[in-house]
């Protein structure tokens, strides 16, 4: 059982928003949302056994070593994974059409609000992004 990912997964049901959570340590450069060309990998298990080669167009998250999210935040890999030894946790909202910026601010509220409760001494900051 991992809070931290229970606790998202909560708001992102509740709220309809792709909601995902990276292990910041873990990431390697900048997080970018980005279109595949076709063919890059994705290793869902995080241990090379089940490698998939992405389709051309496909929306997917992604840091200087490879994909970490793809179909937006619907399927994560394990290497950004946030984990019961996470202390660095980075969520990303996906704003789809359909979604209104206030809605959006809700569900963040909620999930600031939530890990406010459970980890009282949590420091947190809001980046937005509008591409």
């Amino acid at each position: 059982m991992n809070v931290l990912v229970d606790l998202y997964n909560a708001v992102s049901v509740r709220h309809v928003v792709p909601l995902g959570g990276e292990d910041a340590d873990r990431l390697q450069g900048a997080l970018q949302l980005t279109i595949t060309e076709g063919g890059e990998p994705f290793d869902p298990r995080g241990d090379g056994s089940d490698v998939e080669a992405l389709a051309a167009g496909e929306i997917v998250w992604r840091d200087d070593a490879g994909v970490t999210c793809r179909r937006w935040n619907w399927r994560q890999g394990r290497r950004t994974q946030l984990t019961e030894e996470s202390t660095n946790a980075f969520f990303v909202f996906d704003r789809l059409d359909g979604l209104g910026v206030d809605a959006l601010h809700a569900a963040a509220d909620e999930l600031s609000t939530l890990l406010r409760e459970r980890w009282p001494d949590c420091t947190l900051e809001r980046v937005e992004r509008t591409t």
